[in-house]
């Protein structure tokens, strides 16, 4: 696989890394471990920019602490909320795309034609704000930049593994030398320490008497002055599963809340609705509608709906979902069979899925439970009722989040089963 690293100014780049905006609500470092386990488990490293995270490959150069490129040049013309980009790199030739904030292209090409064809492929899309390329390719409204001007060598946007692994290693290594360093620092106290002391046997009786009346005493007036209270016990373990939203109901609000946000609004267009556990949400992208068009017609079609405006062209809204009757579930088997019946009832009606046994730790810093967890991602044309019909014969079953691709015209699906 070719190369994805290049040096500008004697510092190495990050470059062709695969891009998504994250979704409202989402921890980055978990939305891309998300990404990966579903596109390629190769990707093991990560950044966070602007509402997006972008995963990167060690197979590819890739490596922690490396800055990715495409997020500096986005910096570096942040006057441009849509730009194309094509910059002649050490023999090669980096392109770069950016509509309305968000990187849609970011790779690096080896063949000039290539490159050249792809950057004609996009200029196509109407509205860039700038337009860069080779004075030579002579392309339409393009002027020329050196990528090495754009970029100062600060560190912005930078790679970090997707797995805590290696920091957790890293950070056991810094503790074992800090307790050898304290200890060398401190070996004279310690041993003072150590030293014989007298024993009480050697001390006098009245004498031992008179200092343990002192201290009670003055633990007394002590307890008075700051009417000390005593550490209130710990909350108990409220266990997940026994308040779980009937499946089929949680579907069905799911289902109708992606309804309630596809409606159609003139000159603004929507493809991707997702429901997660609180609320259903969409970003509207807008063709030749105006804002205020907009909300005149969402507050009649999506009534008591969340808008946040996070472009002049792109728009978030968001609604509540209703809350759901919850009840106790979970499966009586142990989380291999389920494991397995999952996989059996996806082959059963020839459905790819990616299901994998976790375990989840609960605490209140008392007591300790550990949940065994099934967890199941899938692509489906079935809509969510006819989507949870296959796990019928399964208890502690919880849809954390459902997503609906409009253009793709495909359900994506995320469930959970407690296990025993």
């Amino acid at each position: 696989m070719t190369n994805q690293v290049i040096t500008i100014n004697r510092k190495k780049y990050a470059v062709g890394l695969f891009w998504q905006p994250t979704g409202a609500g989402y921890v980055p470092r978990a939305y891309a471990r998300s990404l990966a386990r579903g596109i390629d488990k190769k990707l093991k490293l990560f950044t966070e920019y602007r509402g997006m995270v972008g995963l990167g490959s060690r197979r590819v150069g890739h490596h922690s602490g490396m800055d990715s490129v495409a997020a500096a040049i986005t910096d570096a013309l942040g006057e441009f909320s849509s730009f194309l980009a094509v910059f002649a790199v050490s023999g090669a030739f980096l392109l770069v795309a950016v509509r309305n904030g968000v990187i849609l292209e970011d790779k690096l090409f080896t063949d000039e034609n290539t490159a050249r064809a792809e950057y004609f492929k996009l200029s196509e899309i109407p509205d860039w704000g700038a337009l860069i390329a080779p004075s030579a390719w002579g392309m339409p409204r393009a002027i020329e930049r050196n990528v090495s001007d754009l970029i100062s060598r600060a560190a912005h946007y930078t790679l970090r593994p997707i797995s805590r692994a290696g920091a957790v290693f890293a950070s056991v290594v810094l503790f074992a030398m800090f307790i050898v360093l304290a200890i060398w620092f401190f070996r004279e106290p310690l041993g003072q320490m150590f030293e014989p002391r007298l024993q009480p046997s050697q001390l006098d009786p009245e004498l031992v008497a008179e200092y343990n009346k002192q201290v009670e005493e003055k633990n007394k007036e002590l307890d008075a002055q700051f009417e000390i209270e005593k550490p209130q016990p710990p909350q108990p373990l409220v266990m997940p599963y026994d308040y779980l939203p009937d499946p089929m109901a949680r579907a069905r609000t799911c289902y109708q809340a992606i309804a309630f946000l596809m409606q159609p609004v003139t000159g603004w267009n929507q493809t991707v609705v997702e429901c997660n556990e609180t609320h259903a949400s969409t970003v509207f992208d807008r063709t030749f509608g105006t804002v205020g068009d907009f909300y005149m017609v969402a507050s009649q079609l999506m009534p008591a709906s969340f808008v946040q405006q996070q472009s002049d062209n792109s728009l978030y809204v968001r609604a509540t979902l209703p809350a759901v009757q919850t009840r106790a579930s979970l499966d009586e088997r142990d989380v291999e069979t389920v494991y397995r019946a999952v996989l059996t009832a996806f082959q059963s009606i020839d459905t790819p899925v990616d299901a994998q046994m976790v375990v989840d730790t609960l605490t209140n810093g008392v007591d300790t439970a550990y949940l065994n967890i099934v967890e199941v991602a899938a692509e489906s044309k079935l809509i969510p009722m006819q989507f949870m019909q296959i796990f019928d014969d399964f208890g502690g079953v919880y849809m954390t989040r459902c997503e609906w691709d409009a253009d793709a015209r495909i359900w994506n699906y995320e469930v959970i089963i407690y296990a025993k």
